[in-house]
């Protein structure tokens, strides 16, 4: 096979558009369930409406076979609280999340991710996904149980995180689809979704897109869709050349999802929340050099000397071996691990971690940089199965890391990894890789916010459910896959009863001219890279880390100035071009949510990293609420609503019987 590099060498050209392109062709599909996104959360959302009987069609920007932020693979898996080993409840883990968080997570949507992410993750082992140690690789590892041969990751006493071999988790989703029927349109980008009568805040009847290879537009009729596509991660920052390996987002994720359900008049919370852009770009590859965070929790950490830098608990006291960082401290009630798409933990849910005194004791030169990784410190069944085995299912670690550096000769028997050297406040996190002290401080991740949904997964229009890391209260990899699967059900019930979607003909034909605009544009002008720098510029500037009124109105009028002078006069030579011109309108949608749910909070707060110059004083109890956001008739409409809004009316006041009211199983 020929890469394009090497075609670009031998012909001294670009090729030629290597397929036929149909601008103006309208293809119509008419289904029962649409899902908008096919990573893992989408094809959930496919298999289970699809084994309620219903015709399901799913619209992916990329190929639905590995697309998404989980489509390189996944090693552990969160929240399978009902597994046979586990000791921790639905309702204790739950718990735990909504009160680290302050109440600023859905309650709601993580019970029903801890009472379902197990079964979840059983229906994964049955598409071919390993979850067992079969081959007893680990047999009589601390972190392996005997009976079910299942293995565990932070937790070796209350068992809650389950270690997977997730590599082909993605082409075994894919293959279940397609197996049960479900149509999957493949290099899809959605423009818009469809609503009753052409009016934001009515019922959704599909959406329409264009085709990124062929050109041709899509129209989709829907009786019940289901929005599962990523974040944002394009948002502040956009540097594609120099930023691809240092980002654990999938950075073609472009808000799409978001945006077309702000525009249709979907209801969000805590857009304005945000933290530190460690993950976006600047960062070196993920997994790829020393840290003890995540995948490598637990792994011994050396100065240049050898020196060994000492661990300790939540509470400060040193920890004296190597198996007691896998265990809860006196005064803990369980250790809850990282990537669950939370910020802040409270102490008695926080992992074990290098003593806090590690950026001081470097000052003063107790350690020497560089910092290395010592896995042969540790029993050989802990490091083989960090390296073997995590990082060699980990998405965005087998190939680049574990494949390159095991060919090279790496042998963590013999060799360590090495730390990023850095100013010592870089150290006092303990994901070096992530090099957080390299990225501005006005570089920001959105995080925590989302979608606003009831018990079933539904959104405040009719007929739109969401589902995966674009709602609130949505978490990381097995998240998606449960949240995915309890929304395609819903969606699928929905559509058994609800009346054949009727498109308005005008919305279509104006979505139609707007897709196509960038065609008719001079080829002198601006392309889809530059508009998207500039949007991340204006994010960046005035909506960063410190916010006042008038920066966020300036950043809201400049976004709108791009979208009507440069954006509508941007040129797209080629359908590929033009879905990423489509793109830059999401992120537009996307910045302005982010912008107006920002003014709407007159007070700063430590939980959503909130910061408001113009409000200084932090969490002021009456703003201890959430500021639920849509627009109608395109004017911001917003109220306020308890942070325990899901034990409230129309709701019981215990998880445990909404979930059985609602869950429909």
């Amino acid at each position: 096979m020929t890469t394009w590099h090497e075609y670009v060498q031998r012909n001294g050209r670009v090729p030629e558009w290597p397929y036929p392109v149909n601008y103006g062709k309208v293809n119509e599909v008419v289904t029962d369930v649409l899902v908008i996104g096919g990573g893992v959360a989408g094809l959930q959302a496919a298999i289970n409406a699809a084994k309620k009987g219903v015709k399901v069609a799913v619209a992916e920007r990329g190929h639905a076979k590995r697309s998404g932020a989980g489509g390189a693979g996944v090693d552990h898996w969160h929240g399978a609280c009902t597994n046979p080993c586990s000791r921790v409840t639905p309702e204790m883990y739950t718990r735990a999340c909504y009160d680290s968080m302050q109440g600023y997570t859905g309650g709601h949507v993580r019970y029903i991710i801890t009472n379902e992410s197990w079964d979840t993750l059983l229906e994964c082992e049955q598409m071919g996904i390993q979850i067992r140690d079969v081959n007893d690789e680990f047999k009589g590892a601390d972190f392996r149980d005997e009976e079910t041969k299942l293995m565990f990751a932070y937790d070796y006493e209350n068992k809650h995180v389950i270690r997977v071999w997730g590599y082909n988790i993605k082409p075994c989703l894919y293959k279940e689809a397609r197996r049960l029927g479900v149509a999957i349109y493949n290099r899809m980008m959605p423009t818009n979704l469809l609503t009753e009568g052409g009016k934001q805040g009515g019922r959704v009847v599909g959406a329409t897109g264009v085709d990124a290879r062929t050109g041709e537009f899509y129209i989709f009729r829907s009786k019940a869709t289901v929005i599962a596509t990523g974040g944002a991660g394009r948002l502040s920052f956009f540097a594609p050349e120099i930023t691809a390996s240092g980002s654990m987002s999938d950075m073609n994720s472009a808000g799409v999802g978001q945006a077309i359900g702000w525009n249709a008049g979907a209801e969000f919370a805590c857009m304005e929340g945000s933290g530190p852009g460690r993950l976006i770009g600047l960062a070196y590859a993920p997994y790829s050099m020393a840290n003890t965070h995540n995948t490598y929790h637990g792994t011994p950490i050396v100065d240049a000397d050898g020196k060994e830098v000492p661990w300790a608990d939540v509470f400060g006291r040193e920890l004296k071996t190597i198996e007691e960082r896998f265990l809860p401290s006196e005064g803990q009630d369980f250790i809850l691990g990282e990537g669950i798409g939370i910020g802040p933990y409270l102490r008695q849910y926080r992992s074990n971690d290098l003593s806090r005194d590690l950026v001081e004791r470097i000052r003063k030169g107790d350690f020497k940089l560089p910092l290395y990784a010592d896995l042969s410190r540790m029993p050989e069944l802990e490091w083989r199965c960090i390296w073997g085995m995590m990082v060699g299912n980990e998405g965005k670690t087998r190939i680049p890391i574990y494949d390159t550096m095991t060919k090279a000769g790496f042998d963590p028997d013999k060799d360590m990894l090495q730390a990023p050297v850095m100013p010592p406040e870089g150290y006092s996190h303990s994901n070096f890789w992530s090099a957080g002290i390299n990225t501005p401080v006005n570089v920001r991740g959105l995080g925590g916010g989302g979608f606003l949904l009831d018990w079933d997964l539904r959104t405040n229009l009719e007929g739109l459910y969401a589902a995966g890391s674009t709602i609130f209260g949505g978490g990381c990899h097995g998240e998606s896959h449960t949240t995915g699967r309890y929304a395609g059900r819903h969606a699928a019930e929905y559509a058994k009863t609800a009346p054949e979607p009727v498109a308005d003909p005008r919305q279509i034909e104006a979505e139609k001219t707007r897709a196509y605009a960038a065609l008719q544009q001079d080829k002198g002008g601006n392309g889809w890279k530059e508009i998207n720098a500039a949007i991340a510029r204006i994010m960046r500037d005035y909506c960063g880390q410190y916010k006042n009124e008038l920066t966020l109105n300036l950043g809201l009028r400049l976004l709108n100035e791009l979208r009507e002078t440069e954006l509508a006069s941007a040129y797209a030579s080629n359908p590929h071009e033009l879905g990423r011109l489509l793109e830059c309108h999401s992120l537009i949608s996307v910045g302005e949510l982010v912008i107006k749910a920002s003014l709407e909070r007159k007070a700063s707060n430590s939980v959503l990293d909130f910061h408001r110059l113009d409000y200084l004083e932090m969490d002021p109890p009456e703003w201890n609420k959430l500021l639920p956001i849509r627009q109608e008739n395109d004017k911001v409409k917003v109220r306020e609503l308890p942070l325990d809004f899901h034990l409230k009316p129309p709701y019981a006041d215990s998880y445990e019987e909404n979930y059985q009211k609602h869950s429909g199983v």
